[in-house]
């Protein structure tokens, strides 16, 4: 298998590299995501000029019809400068739900204007006790006329607190969870925005019989909604390596230049071994991130593939988390270090959408599955 990007893939990494080192050093970055919004528009209308917020959706729907492999490429650059805009959040998920289940003309209004970077859209699915992979739905839709009216709590909405339309998860009148469109503004609905350990947006979100619009045809949502949650993992993963490798860096230089004893750190034997660790640990994590990419690019949704890349990765990236801030020393824990950060961030993604315990039991429950190897 070929592991090599094509040339205009690498045009577009390159690219999002650039667009984002403009804006993202490590001081920059602490006074944006200090700001009530969290993240920078220009950057955003910068990454929608490029048609970076289309990559995922048919050039019928707006988009320029990428595949997965493109999404890792950007992916990894965002993780490289922790960049806090809401790709994943605003556009690859809940947009993914209205391009997997939306009708032609709901397609239509929305999706272009999501690409031009004018709408932002959130998933409000998570609801209180829940964590993945048992994530219950008991916020209910009620019908009214041709219109729903949703009753319910979503608890933790990945930046909800900034998004112009709500992708909904509900309990039907039938029974099934169907998913729902609904104006963040609208009549009946409470948001209550919080921050995140590594400096992200989102909001609680109460509907008391809110008006909304079915997405798509009715039926059951159950296994989109599992798919578009699998397809984030995977993004997941690939923000993971960008962190990873950075923090990564951040570490080997700080061991080249810092001196103890008359010598700079790279002289102790013992750090560098460590520091080959982490490498090691990078670039395991590497290799599922692309197995479970190559996967997507197949055409194959595979849940086993999702949870041992989510496995090795956020193993991974706990390891290099925890080192790097070690072989900072002091300096590691600070806020105006950047290896704390990236710390941080590995952490919140590794507790997003399961961590390595929730996935290890989910490959534990399916060792039944197969059969017995002999050598």
């Amino acid at each position: 298998m070929d592991f090599e990007l094509t040339d205009e893939q690498v045009m577009l990494r390159d690219t999002v590299r650039e667009v984002l080192a403009r804006t993202y050093d490590s001081e920059n970055r602490l006074k944006i995501i200090d700001t009530e919004l969290g993240w920078s528009r220009e950057v955003w209308a910068q990454l929608a000029e490029l048609g970076v917020l289309g990559l995922s959706f048919s050039e019928q729907d707006g988009g320029v019809g990428a595949g997965p492999v493109e999404l890792m490429v950007v992916m990894e650059e965002i993780g490289h400068v922790l960049a806090p805009e809401p790709l994943l959040d605003a556009v690859l998920v809940p947009g993914g739900l209205i391009a997997a289940r939306g009708s032609d003309q709901q397609r239509q209004r929305i999706l272009p204007e999501v690409v031009g970077g004018s709408r932002l859209l959130a998933f409000a699915h998570e609801e209180d006790r829940s964590r993945w992979p048992d994530l219950p739905v008991a916020t209910s839709a009620a019908a009214d006329g041709d219109r729903h009216r949703l009753t319910g709590v979503k608890s933790r909405v990945p930046h909800g607190d900034c998004a112009d339309e709500l992708v909904v998860s509900a309990v039907a009148p039938d029974g099934v969870i169907q998913l729902y469109l609904v104006a963040a503004d609208a009549e009946g609905i409470t948001r209550t925005p919080y921050r995140t350990v590594d400096g992200g947006r989102g909001a609680r979100i109460e509907f008391a019989s809110a008006p909304a619009e079915l997405l798509g045809p009715a039926g059951d949502a159950g296994q989109a909604i599992t798919d578009a949650l699998a397809a984030a993992q995977v993004s997941l993963c690939a923000e993971s390596i960008g962190a990873m490798a950075e923090a990564l860096r951040l570490t080997t230089e700080y061991l080249r230049t810092r001196k103890q004893f008359g010598v700079t750190l790279s002289k102790f034997q013992t750090l560098t071994q460590r520091a080959a660790d982490m490498y090691v640990s990078l670039e395991l994590a590497r290799s599922m991130s692309y197995y479970a990419t190559a996967s997507l690019e197949e055409g194959a949704i595979d849940a086993t593939v999702v949870s041992r890349a989510r496995l090795q990765v956020g193993r991974g990236a706990r390891h290099i988390a925890q080192e790097a801030i070690q072989m900072h020393g002091g300096i590691g824990i600070t806020t105006e270090y950047p290896v704390s950060h990236y710390a941080a961030r590995l952490t919140a993604v590794g507790q997003t959408l399961g961590g390595p315990r929730e996935h290890l039991g989910v490959l534990s429950g399916r060792v039944s599955e197969y059969g017995l190897v002999e050598f």
